[in-house]
C-alpha cells in the first residue's frame, strides 16, 4: 500500500513531487483511471471534472517546475461533497431538485483548497441536501461500503467517506450537522474531523441548519485531517459564517504528545447499547492512551446525557431544515426523494415562543457542558454504537440512537479515527471530544494513538 500512489499520505504524495519521482500529472491521471475503473460500481461521485482536475494538476506541475510551492496540498487530488458550491460544475446537493444547478462562484472550501494548490478530482454523492445519516439516495444511487458491498457507507457524506477509503481521493471534504462527517468516517475506516461551529466557513454549502451545520476534513490519517484543516480553517473575506478566533499553526503541536494530558470516560450515555466487540475496541484505545502518559478518568457528563436524551435537537434541525425547502417543496415535491420529503413534511409547527425556549435551553445546555469541560482536553468514547449496518437491514428502520449529534447540539469539536476491527472485518471508529475551538488539543491525543497503531493504514481489500 505505501507504494500505491492512491493511499499515499499527503506529506508523502508531496515528498514524490519535489524530488521528482512523481508529478501531479501523472498521479492525477492515474486517480481518474481509477476512478472511471470503479465509478459504475461504487456511484462515490456524482461529478467527474476531468478537464479541471488536468487542468489543476498542469498548473501545479508547472508551478513546482517554477519553484512556485503552495504548501503541503500543492497538487494533491482531493474531492468535494456536492452539497458545496464549485463555479461553473454543477452542485447537486444530491437531489434531482437541483441537478442542473451549475453556480457562479465557489464556497469558502473551494476557494481556500484551490489556493492551497489541491486538484479536484469531482463531487462526491451525498444524502440528498444532506437530510440522513446512513448515505442512501434514491437519485444518484446509494454507495457501497468499501469493506462489505452489501453495507451503507454512512451519511451523509457518504461519497467523501468512500473515495477516500477506496483510493479515488487523497482526502475530502464533508460537512457535519449531526455526524454527517464522523459517521461515514467511522463506517469506512478513515479520519473524519468535526470543526466547532464557525471554524470553517460555511459560505455556499447548501445549509442543512444554520445553527449547526459545520465543514471538515476526511482523510485517511490525522495528519493528513490536519493538513486539509489548516488549509480551510479561519476567516474568509465575506464569508460571515466563518469565526475569527485564531486558528494558530495546528502542525506544530500535533506531535507533542499527551503526557499529562487529561482525557475523560463517559459511559454514560457513549457506551449504553454499543456492540461488545465496539466496546471492547474503545477500551483498548482507553488503555493505550493510560499506557501512553495520559490521566485518563471517569467522566460524569450530564449535559451530554441531557443532550441525547431530549427532542430539542432534532425539532430544530428538521425546523431549519423546512425553513430552507419551504418554497421548493411546495413547487417540486416529486422531484424529491420520498425518504426525504416525508422527514421535510413531518417537521413539527411551533409556535416562536416554542423556539426561542429550545434556543435558551440550548444556549444554557452550551454554556454549562463548557464549563464542565474546562478539567480535562477530552472525552473519549465510541463514535457510533454499532459498525455499518447492512442496505437490506435499513429498509425494516433506522437505528433511533446516534450519539454524534450531541457534540453539535453542545457545540463542541470532535474526531473519529479508526481503531479496530470486529471478527466480521468492519471498521469501527473512536471519537475524542473537545472544547469549541481547540481541535488542535484532539487532534494531538489522535495523532498519539494513531502514531501507536496500525489501523489507519488498512486498506479495503480487493476495491
Amino acid at each position: 500500500m505505501s507504494d500505491d500512489p492512491h493511499f499515499l499520505s499527503i506529506e508523502a504524495l508531496g515528498e514524490r513531487y519535489r524530488s521528482g519521482d512523481l508529478s501531479p500529472v501523472e498521479v492525477t491521471r492515474t486517480f481518474l483511471d481509477r476512478i472511471a475503473a470503479r465509478q459504475g460500481d461504487t456511484s462515490a461521485y456524482i461529478t467527474v471534472t476531468d478537464e479541471r482536475a488536468m487542468a489543476d494538476a498542469r498548473g501545479a506541475e508547472e508551478m513546482l517546475r517554477a519553484g512556485n510551492d503552495l504548501g503541503p496540498l500543492h497538487g494533491i487530488p482531493i474531492a468535494l461533497k456536492d452539497l458545496c458550491d464549485t463555479a461553473g460544475i454543477r452542485t447537486t446537493s444530491g437531489s434531482r431538485v437541483r441537478e442542473h444547478h451549475i453556480p457562479d462562484t465557489s464556497s469558502t472550501v473551494a476557494k481556500k483548497l484551490a489556493r492551497a494548490g489541491t486538484v479536484l478530482l469531482g463531487k462526491t454523492n451525498l444524502v440528498e441536501f444532506a437530510f440522513g445519516p446512513f448515505g442512501v439516495n434514491e437519485h444518484f444511487g446509494t454507495p457501497p461500503n468499501p469493506w462489505d458491498r452489501s453495507c451503507v457507507p454512512g451519511g451523509s457524506s457518504s461519497g467523501s467517506g468512500v473515495v477516500v477509503s477506496g483510493g479515488l481521493a487523497t482526502a475530502a471534504i464533508g460537512t457535519d450537522t449531526g455526524g454527517s462527517v464522523r459517521i461515514p468516517s467511522a463506517f469506512c475506516g478513515i479520519v473524519g474531523l468535526k470543526t466547532t461551529l464557525g471554524r470553517v466557513g460555511t459560505a455556499g454549502i447548501m445549509p442543512l441548519s444554520r445553527s449547526l451545520d459545520t465543514a471538515g476534513p476526511m482523510a485517511r490519517s490525522v495528519r493528513d485531517a490536519a493538513l486539509v484543516y489548516s488549509a480551510i480553517a479561519g476567516p474568509e473575506e465575506g464569508d460571515d459564517s466563518a469565526d475569527y478566533e485564531p486558528v494558530g499553526d495546528v502542525l506544530a503541536e500535533i506531535e507533542d504528545g499527551i503526557e499529562g494530558m487529561r482525557i475523560g470516560v463517559s459511559r454514560r450515555p457513549f457506551f449504553e447499547g454499543a456492540d461488545p466487540e465496539v466496546v471492547t475496541l474503545v477500551e483498548k484505545v482507553i488503555d493505550w492512551f493510560s499506557d501512553l502518559g495520559a490521566s485518563v478518568v471517569e467522566f460524569p457528563f450530564p449535559e451530554a446525557i441531557q443532550a441525547e436524551a431530549e427532542d430539542d435537537n432534532l425539532t430544530l434541525l428538521r425546523m431549519e431544515g423546512y425553513a430552507v425547502h419551504r418554497d421548493t417543496l411546495a413547487q417540486h415535491a416529486n422531484q424529491y426523494s420520498s425518504r426525504v420529503r416525508a422527514r421535510l413534511e413531518a417537521t413539527p409547527e411551533l409556535p416562536a415562543a416554542d423556539i426561542l425556549q429550545i434556543q435558551e435551553r440550548r444556549t444554557g445546555l452550551m454554556a454549562s457542558a463548557r464549563r464542565r469541560l474546562e478539567g480535562i482536553e477530552a472525552v473519549v468514547g465510541p463514535t457510533l454504537l454499532t459498525t455499518a449496518p447492512r442496505l437490506e437491514d435499513l429498509e425494516k428502520g433506522e437505528p433511533a440512537r446516534l450519539l454524534t449529534r450531541l457534540v453539535n447540539w453542545l457545540g463542541l469539536c470532535s474526531i473519529s479515527l479508526p481503531c479496530g476491527f470486529t471478527s466480521r472485518g468492519m471498521p469501527v471508529g473512536v471519537q475524542l471530544i473537545g472544547k469549541p475551538f481547540d481541535e488542535a488539543t484532539i487532534l494531538r491525543a489522535a495523532r498519539v494513538y494513531e502514531h501507536a497503531t496500525e489501523w489507519h493504514k488498512r486498506s479495503p481489500p480487493g476495491f
